[in-house]
């Protein structure tokens, strides 16, 4: 995996999406551990007019930031550190 996220040329490769998911999701547990809200973190990825399109109780965004969080907090409680230094487990 460690080569996956350094390497385009990787085998498998670590597509262009998967890589912004996961770093999404990271940016996603800094912004919560600093207090943004789910809106906030909505906000700075999405921009305010995309945010305020819908009702925020049943936005997809407000779901869609909900698994960030949650995928980013299962990274962290998983060790990916090691996995970007290079480590084995």
């Amino acid at each position: 995996m460690y080569h996956q996220l350094i390497s385009h040329h990787a085998d498998p490769p670590l597509t262009p999406q998967r890589r912004e998911r996961l770093k999404r999701a990271l940016r996603t547990v800094d912004g919560r551990q600093s207090g943004a809200t789910y809106r906030a973190v909505a906000t700075a990825f999405y921009g305010a007019d995309r945010v305020a399109a819908e009702p925020w109780k049943t936005s997809s965004l407000k779901a869609q930031i909900a698994r960030l969080a949650a995928y980013g907090r299962m990274m962290i409680d998983h060790g990916y550190k090691q996995l970007l230094r290079g480590r084995n487990r």
